[in-house]
């Protein structure tokens, strides 16, 4: 894998050579001096294997990927290795950085869940953001293994939680029949193996049902998830394969097609990590990453990777105010996104501003360099609750507090929900 990254590297850098820096729209009197990445991962081959619900479920054959299931792909490599080239000339025009900078120890850190799409994703940006700087990329568990930091677990349930967590995520799904209704469509499912021995009737939002178990993600029973997956299959196929009629089986489809393609995993994923009691439950962990990061002195830049539920959850518990991304076929969290907090300072103060920086979807299927001509896509984020100063940016004690807020909501919803229960029960399967 370092080899294919180390000659991306090279045309990467040779490219640069001939572009002019990056621009960012900052007050001039604003002082870059830490930046803090969430990102999740980059474009991988699909969670599941060859045999799996992926196949019987279409008669068609999926696009051939570079990578195994679940692995992050050639282009999710090149498009990382492009996105920290495009940070580390952003930085260095700031100042924050020196050209070819060596960082110390102490002064970045690069932590990944400990699986291969995680890991790579943090390479390749590597690569491309300290070229010679070589950051060793920190996992903390077995390798393959969920780290619980970024493991979007539920820990604690109890029935009443169960109750009030499971009403709440039903209520923020979407309607998404007219979707699935596509996704068979486009996948001919009636077709398949699956629709014609009955071991899949139909894929429907109809029926769901919550599950939130103990030291488990949240999930559900019904054939939904089983449209989320073969919904998450084609978007990423969408984005690797250069004809656009082979990525939909031979189906003439619109980008809004597309997008209600997308909206079937999206609609799920947000619905089930993103409302508030779930994401204040799930996303504790990685909250305090962030806020540790964000206390620290000596760091300049980090660098946390894990996945969409991650970013989802973490936007939740921040009580980020509603918004929707222009060109992007994924609204909220479009993989390879970053959630980039920046801390400038002014005079004797400290402020932060809080950004989405993603590539748009046709950046993404063309590989596209990123410059100052050709930027990636840079949305800033808005928190219920707080108030921006009249150059956009939030005072870093605001925001802080806001933060301690959504770490303390942790507590709060444990004290809530019978702190002194001794046994959780596993609840949400009938």
């Amino acid at each position: 894998m370092k080899q294919i990254r180390n000659r991306i590297l090279t045309l990467l850098l040779a490219c640069s050579l001939l572009i002019p820096l990056p621009v960012r729209a900052n007050e001039e009197d604003y002082e870059l001096k830490q930046v803090v990445v969430l990102s999740r991962h980059n474009i991988r081959a699909p969670l599941s294997t060859k045999g799996s619900a992926l196949d019987s479920a279409t008669p068609h054959t999926w696009y051939e990927w570079s990578s195994n299931a679940s692995e992050l792909s050639l282009r999710g490599g090149m498009l990382e290795t492009a996105m920290g080239q495009y940070f580390r000339k952003w930085l260095e025009r700031e100042g924050l950085i020196e050209e070819n900078w060596r960082p110390e120890k102490d002064e970045v850190l690069f932590y990944a869940n400990a699986k291969q799409r995680t890991i790579a994703t943090a390479e390749y940006f590597a690569g491309g953001f300290l070229p010679v700087g070589g950051p060793e990329i920190v996992t903390k568990q077995e390798y393959d293994k969920m780290d619980p930091v970024f493991t979007p677990q539920i820990t604690f349930v109890n029935e009443e939680f169960y109750k009030d967590a499971s009403k709440e995520i039903l209520d923020n799904m979407p309607d998404l029949e007219e979707e699935c209704d596509l996704l068979e469509e486009v996948l001919d499912f009636r077709d398949s193996d699956a629709y014609k021995d009955g071991s899949i009737k139909e894929i429907t939002g109809k029926g769901i049902k919550i599950v939130l178990e103990k030291d488990k993600e949240p999930g559900s029973v019904g054939t939904l998830k089983t449209g989320v997956s073969l919904a998450d299959a084609l978007v990423l196929q969408y984005y690797e394969e250069e004809d656009l009629n082979k990525a939909s089986f031979g189906h003439e489809l619109s980008d809004e097609d597309w997008l209600k393609i997308c909206e079937v995993k999206d609609g799920y994923i947000e619905a089930m990590f993103g409302s508030r009691l779930v994401s204040v439950n799930v996303a504790n962990p990685l909250l305090k990453e962030i806020k540790k990061e964000l206390s620290n002195e000596d760091r300049i830049f980090t660098f946390l990777c894990g996945h969409d539920s991650n970013l989802t959850s973490v936007l939740g518990a921040l009580d980020v105010k509603e918004y929707r991304l222009p060109e992007a076929l994924e609204t909220k969290t479009p993989i390879g996104s970053k959630l980039v907090f920046e801390r400038y300072e002014k005079g004797n103060e400290d402020y932060i501003k809080v950004d989405v920086i993603y590539n748009s979807t046709s950046q993404m299927r063309n590989i596209s360099i990123l410059d100052e001509n050709n930027p990636p896509m840079i949305y800033p984020l808005e928190f219920e609750g707080l108030e921006k100063n009249e150059d956009g940016m939030y005072r870093y004690e605001d925001l802080m507090d806001h933060l301690n807020n959504s770490i303390r909501a942790y507590d709060e919803m444990v004290r809530k929900y019978d702190p002194k229960a001794n046994v959780i029960p596993k609840t949400g399967i009938e």
